[in-house]
Formats: C-alpha cells, sequence, structure tokens
C-alpha cells in the first residue's frame, strides 16, 4: 500500500515571493495618506496577518479612531499602492520558488497556496509566479471567515486538495504562519526570506526553518515524503 503523500501549504508574500517590503511600503503610503504616523519597522512586524487584524492593531497601537470608512479607505490605499509597485517590477518570486513549485509537481506531491492577501494584491504575485489558479489551489483572505493567525486559509487550502491538515505542511516566513498552522494541527516550515529571524520561527512553532524556497528544495529530502 503507498503512503500518504504529505501536502504542502505555501503562504505566499515572502515565501514564495519577495514582496514583504513592497508591501509594508504600500501600508506606509496608505497610513500617511491618512495622517497616522507609524514607523516602517512596526509595519513590517504586522505583515502576514489578516488585513483587518493588521489596521485594527496598527490604528489601536496609534490611537486613532476605528471607523469602517478608515479602515476601508486604508485597504484600498494600501492596494493601489502595492498595484503600482508590481506593475514596476518590483514584485518577483523568490530564489528557488518557481523551481520548489516545479519540482513538488513532478513529484506528484499536492501543492496548495494560502494567503493573508485579498486577490487585488494577491494576483500580482500569483501572475508572477506563473501559477494558474484554475489548476493550483489558491486561497486569499476573501474566501475564509478569518485570516492568519486563525487556521482558516490552511484548512480550506488542504479541503481543496483533499488533504487531511494533519497531513499537511504549512510553509511560512512570518511567525503568523507558524501559529496558523499549530491551531490547524499541521506541521509548520519557516522561511527566513520574510524578515523574522530563526528563533521566532521556532519559537512561534517551525521544526524546520530554510533560508529561502531555494535553500528549501536544496534540503527537501529532509521533509518530502518518499514515495
Amino acid at each position: 500500500m503507498s503512503r500518504q503523500k504529505h501536502a504542502f501549504l505555501f503562504d505566499l508574500d515572502g515565501t514564495l515571493v519577495d514582496s514583504v517590503y513592497q508591501h509594508v511600503l504600500a501600508w506606509k503610503e496608505s497610513l500617511d495618506m491618512e495622517g497616522i504616523d507609524l514607523s516602517v519597522w512596526r509595519i513590517h512586524r504586522k505583515i502576514g496577518m489578516s488585513g483587518g487584524l493588521f489596521t485594527d492593531i496598527l490604528l489601536r497601537e496609534t490611537g486613532t479612531e476605528i471607523t469602517p470608512d478608515r479602515i476601508d479607505r486604508l485597504r484600498r490605499n494600501h492596494a493601489a499602492a502595492y498595484g503600482r509597485l508590481a506593475e514596476a517590477g518590483a514584485v518577483r518570486p523568490l530564489p528557488g520558488a518557481v523551481e520548489l513549485l516545479a519540482w513538488l509537481t513532478d513529484a506528484g506531491i499536492p501543492w496548495a497556496i494560502a494567503t493573508s492577501g485579498r486577490m487585488e494584491t494577491a494576483s500580482h504575485n500569483i501572475a508572477a509566479l506563473g501559477v494558474d489558479p484554475a489548476k493550483v489551489p489558491v486561497v486569499t483572505r476573501d474566501q475564509v471567515r478569518h485570516a492568519k493567525p486563525d487556521p482558516d486559509l490552511f484548512v480550506t487550502a488542504a479541503q481543496r486538495l483533499g488533504t487531511d491538515i494533519r497531513d499537511a505542511m504549512v510553509i511560512g516566513d512570518a511567525i503568523w504562519d507558524m501559529l496558523a498552522a499549530q491551531r490547524a494541527r499541521a506541521l509548520g516550515i519557516g522561511l527566513l526570506s520574510g524578515g523574522y529571524g530563526e528563533n521566532e520561527l521556532e519559537r512561534a512553532g517551525a521544526y524546520r526553518v530554510f533560508e529561502d524556497p531555494a535553500d528549501m528544495l536544496r534540503h527537501i529530502d529532509e521533509i518530502a515524503a518518499r514515495s
């Protein structure tokens, strides 16, 4: 009897695409437009969690009044700023990302993408990767009730692959990915390509940490089940 192959559930920003700092700059522009002064390092620490939760926390930290209109403007202005950066060629796949996905496909190992971003921003990254959402499950914030650090995105991605979440591995660059993996009862694999440190990712639950997709591919025998 053949063994069940583990499914790979990938975060997108900072995991497959070099886009974390572009999101930071886009959020900075959006916040500046609202007259909200926040250092970029504080913004970076929140990248990867749900956009709604992200704005709620940032506005709470700055003591700014939170209104639905303001949150909607922040989201729309961020998406517009990020779109300009992406169209200017500032958003590209991380080293080894395309090759890693191709290796998994050739090996017959199921994989999916699950991102806290909405499709209005995720579409730029998906296009940069050359991924066809009609052939590969892509779960965005628009499709679930809660995003990271809640587990909904990864649970939904596993369901769309027809895989038990307990047979899945979550690959992400942020502590929010690792927390969501634990809550989903999946194994977490951390990447350093989003700016979080190895110790931070391990404390959040990562059982392996690699530099980037290229490094993960070089050590794929450590995590991919044999046929």
